[in-house]
């Protein structure tokens, strides 16, 4: 499985979320799903199974398919349960 962290523009904030996407699967124990970044005109469907991006930007990602959308890019928490809610629906929890 290979997800996705977007932002708007620059690669900055996606970067972070990339980072704070690998620690909650570490925290989760769970290897072997692949994390990266990219802005969203950079984005294609081909590039994720999942994509995970703040609300202000994904309204404009429905072309891409799944998108988890979040509050805050910092908020481990939200983040947390968002993703933790999408591993189990496809069984990975």
């Amino acid at each position: 499985m290979k997800i996705m962290a977007v932002c708007g523009s620059g690669l900055g904030s996606s970067f972070m979320l990339e980072m704070n996407v690998q620690q909650i699967l570490s925290e989760l124990g769970l290897s072997g799903i692949e994390v990266e970044h990219t802005d969203l005109s950079s984005a294609t469907p081909a590039d994720a199974d999942v994509f995970i991006a703040t609300k202000d930007i994904a309204e404009g990602m429905g072309h891409l398919g799944e998108v988890i959308v979040i509050d805050s890019i910092i908020d481990m928490d939200g983040i947390r349960v968002k993703l933790k809610g999408v591993l189990e629906q496809k069984g990975l929890l």
